[in-house]
């Protein structure tokens, strides 16, 4: 088989890439071991977030995202028509809050640094808070309001994505491994070997999430990913009761910690459907994916003390998935500079849904030599804060 791209992984971020390059008129094979969006994509929250990033470069590409998003989940309406589910894109923005003393004044100072680079954030009273959120804990402390953050339902929408790819001409192969690498006489990568045969190519794109590292290593290279696991709760069917995306004010360390040992903050949410979706937590713990009740309790007893009244609510089930985590927090999106014509789109750890979209572009402005809507060089493999973590070319 013969393609320009190859793309492995049919997740939300292997599909926007697919998107964006095919859409520019290239021939893209996507391919993955097992279902599209099958894995850590089916186990996200859809989570479009502005709130929980520092101004640095990752805050960049999220704002860039919360600015595209729009467009995008039209365009896949317009172009799918009303015979494909809906992707559930939401704004329905963002409360993160304090109920201690000690956390308000950090929380109030985070928002005025992000307001500073250009997020919406707004300083709430209890009052206003409560009439945001009536059932949110009234002993909160402080409360800021985060206009731009939405939600999307992950699964469906990476579904469009690869649909939008294929009316542009792309191929996505499912069950099929990737083995090794081809390359041509001067050593720059050519293609894959799958299970299933050869496919050549002129770039090879690795969007395999937390596998991204034993893909890299399939393929004679090396990327510094590790598997970083979450739980989520959902509660049964309720008559809506949380009307935003709520989370403590830790959630933001919680996802900045490099600590492998369990980490744990307040996030809950309802759905289209009526459920509650309760998280979260964070641990390093490879790819272990065994249920663990202490990890379950101590996420729904931090949700309590947002919201109270989930004390009487039915969980009815739980779900875990690997986030692929970066030991400098941010995405590889780039070329690797030690193996020509291999490319990474992996890294985002719990950010991959709301950044797909911008990924995709960049990865595909970056291939094809054209000028980004952002500055790549934070998200290459070769900046010089993942210098530790590589082998040496």
């Amino acid at each position: 088989m013969r393609a320009d791209v190859v793309v492995i992984g049919a997740g939300i971020i292997g599909a926007a890439c697919a998107r964006a390059l095919a859409r520019e008129g290239r021939r893209v094979v996507v391919v993955d071991r097992g279902a599209p969006a099958g894995a850590t994509t089916a186990r996200g929250e859809g989570n479009l977030l502005v709130s929980d990033k520092a101004p640095g470069p990752e805050l960049d590409l999220a704002l860039e995202a919360a600015a595209t998003w729009p467009g995008l989940a039209a365009e896949l309406a317009a172009e799918l028509g009303d015979a494909f589910p809906s992707i559930e894109y939401e704004r329905k923005g963002g409360i993160v809050v304090a109920l201690t003393e000690a956390g308000a004044a950090p929380l109030r100072a985070f928002a005025r640094s992000q307001a500073a680079v250009g997020v919406e954030a707004a300083d709430l009273s209890a009052a206003e808070a409560l009439a945001l959120e009536p059932h949110l804990n009234p002993d909160l402390t402080a409360a800021v309001h985060y206009p731009q953050d939405a939600q999307v339902q992950p699964v469906v929408a990476a579904e469009a994505l690869l649909a939008s790819a294929r009316r542009a001409g792309a191929r996505v192969v499912q069950g099929d491994a990737v083995l090794g690498a081809l390359r041509d006489d001067a050593g720059r990568i050519s293609g894959v070997r799958t299970a299933a045969g050869r496919i050549t190519a002129d770039h090879v794109v690795v969007a395999a999430g937390p596998w991204s590292g034993s893909v890299a290593a399939s393929l004679g290279a090396d990327i510094p990913v590790r598997p970083r696991r979450g739980t989520v709760l959902v509660t049964a069917r309720m008559r809506q009761r949380v009307f935003h995306k709520v989370y403590d004010g830790d959630y933001f360390g919680a996802t900045q910690s490099a600590d492998a040992a369990l980490q744990t903050s307040s996030v809950v949410e309802s759905t289209p459907g009526g459920t509650v979706l309760i998280g979260s937590s964070r641990q390093q713990i490879g790819f272990d994916d065994r249920l663990d009740v202490a990890v379950l309790a101590e996420v729904a007893r931090k949700a309590l003390r947002l919201f109270p009244f989930l004390e009487t609510t039915p969980v009815i089930r739980s779900y875990g998935g690997f986030r692929p985590y970066m030991p400098d927090h941010l995405p590889v999106i780039g070329e690797d500079h030690r193996h020509p014509g291999l490319w990474y789109a992996t890294g985002h750890e719990g950010a991959g849904i709301g950044l797909a979209g911008v990924t995709g572009a960049l990865l595909c402005a970056q291939l094809a030599g054209t000028a980004p809507a952002l500055d790549p060089a934070p998200f290459r493999l070769s900046r010089p804060s993942l210098a530790p973590h590589l082998e040496a070319p």
